[in-house]
């Protein structure tokens, strides 16, 4: 595949599982638009066109001909200058390379990573929060998250892939999206009814229980396995963390019980002030995998896949079931 068409691929999979729906990211994406031409002409220049056809600002490619061909792609969860240079030194010890993924976004990816945010309103209005109320919620968050970027150096690995001519891309969103699809379609078959119920539903997935083999299992804290969850809501995209203040809000649509890969203590102590069941998946079981669902594909399409930086990888055929899995470092027993 080209390298177009791979960064095209995690587009397309994140639009089809997209919690919005195709309707909603159209929306979303004319809202881009209007935005867009608002601009003063000095900041039109500076803007990115891709957002006018791309929804995940946190999906781009950073480093490489468009129209490389990609037969082998190294790819991880967080691909800093150490991985950069791992994949060099593979090409020198006669693995061939042709490009690398991240799924955690760097560069332009990451400094807009809170335009992807604004999607969380749309699913909070799913669940019954009204939506101009989620909106300004969201909007408070997003300015928050911006300035909390400011800061850091966001072209480091970027940098030393353009030093080493090593095609490199990411895609955050998309795969999160996919996580999202597939656990909803997961405990929908599964009907869980406790917070036992819950954990045992994760631990049929690969990823997770390998995860929990090695200490980052699903963690369910204050809740016990008896108590029931009621409504499961699954907040695994949206670029980061909501805001503290929507916690209330979610209790009163009906919301019993968050599964979530990671959170926060000040969401954890709001939830539990509002009676909502909190179970911490795991991240980077939660991150692999949407992107094992996301390489899957681009190995039908004929791409080796290398997984490194905490890829949990397990491969499924096209029925979405699992052919293998590649659990790495097991503890010792």
């Amino acid at each position: 595949m080209k390298l177009r068409e791979i960064y095209e691929t995690a587009v397309r999979m994140g639009i089809d599982a997209d919690p919005r729906g195709k309707d909603g990211v159209d929306d979303f994406l004319a809202r881009q638009k209007k935005r867009y031409d608002g601009l003063p002409d000095h900041l039109k220049e500076l803007a990115d066109p891709e957002e006018l056809t791309n929804p995940f600002a946190d999906t781009r490619i950073y480093v490489g001909d468009p129209d490389t061909e990609v037969t082998t792609l190294l790819g991880g969860i967080d691909m800093n200058p150490a991985e950069v240079l791992l994949a060099d030194r593979l090409r020198e010890k006669g693995t061939p390379i042709d490009a690398m993924y991240t799924h955690h976004p760097e560069g332009w990816g990451l400094t807009r990573l809170d335009s992807v945010m604004e999607v969380q309103a749309d699913i909070w209005s799913s669940l019954g929060v009204p939506i101009q109320a989620g909106e300004k919620l969201i909007f408070e968050r997003m300015d928050e998250v911006r300035r909390r970027l400011m800061p850091v150096n966001y072209d480091q690995a970027i940098d030393v892939a353009r030093l080493l001519d090593v095609p490199f891309f990411s895609a955050h969103t998309p795969t999160d999206n996919l996580v999202v699809d597939f656990l909803n379609r997961w405990f929908a078959e599964k009907q869980p009814a406790t917070i036992e119920d819950v954990e045992k539903a994760l631990l049929e997935i690969p990823e997770y229980r390998i995860a929990a083999q090695k200490g980052a299992g699903p963690y369910t804290g204050k809740s016990g396995g008896t108590s029931r969850a009621g409504r499961i809501w699954v907040d695994m995209t949206g670029g980061t963390e909501g805001p503290k203040k929507v916690v209330e809000k979610l209790a009163d649509a009906g919301v019993g019980t968050i599964v979530g890969m990671h959170m926060g203590q000040e969401l954890r102590d709001e939830a539990d002030k509002h009676s909502i069941h909190v179970i911490i998946a795991g991240h980077m079981s939660s991150d692999s995998l949407g992107i094992n669902l996301f390489l899957d594909e681009l190995e039908r399409g004929g791409v080796k896949t290398i997984a490194t930086s905490g890829l949990i990888r397990v491969h499924r055929d096209e029925r979405g079931t699992v052919t293998s899995e590649e659990p790495g470092a097991l503890p010792v027993r």
